[in-house]
């Protein structure tokens, strides 16, 4: 039995940045940043389904060497923007960590509907798009986690808007 990958999810948010995958961070690791005290052991993501981004999404992902969560490795599995694109949500076990690659997530409509309300977070030099507590809640992309937490509960300077 293998050893489970460490958890390193800013790594994995760099991964993804650094290829320009256009994506909002939901689920456990975005309402650990509006302040749940629940900890997780893998990123969630609902990313855009244009096929340039997918090249891309795909390309992260092989760098993390990502293959297919609780799936045996000798079943054949292609990481390529047309795999991708035949799916929608993808479960992964990375380098770096659990991702889980979602194009439609229970409650969305896609990255856009996501990606207009979201705020804008630095992490560590990493600027990403994360949902809002509203939509984590309202949309059941976390429910649990984000009825417990504020916005206030993290200091205003973690945000920053969007265009200023």
């Amino acid at each position: 039995m293998s050893a489970e990958p460490p958890f390193d999810p800013l790594s994995a948010l760099r991964a993804l940045r650094d290829a320009d995958v256009d994506f909002v961070l939901i689920g456990g690791v975005a309402a650990r940043l509006h302040g749940s005290p629940s900890l997780t052991r893998d990123i969630d993501i609902c990313y855009s389904r244009d096929r340039e981004n997918v090249e891309r999404l795909a390309t992260a992902l092989e760098s993390l060497h990502a293959r297919l969560r609780s799936v045996d490795d000798s079943v054949p599995f292609r990481l390529d923007a047309t795999t991708l694109l035949a799916g929608a949500n993808f479960t992964f076990t990375t380098d770096v960590g659990d991702i889980d690659v979602l194009a439609l997530p229970a409650g969305v409509n896609g990255y856009e509907d996501l990606a207009k309300n979201a705020d804008v977070v630095d992490l560590d030099g990493v600027s990403i798009l994360v949902t809002t507590l509203d939509d984590l809640s309202s949309r059941g992309l976390e429910p649990e986690l984000a009825s417990r937490v504020t916005r206030a509960a993290l200091p205003e300077y973690f945000f920053h808007a969007r265009g200023g």
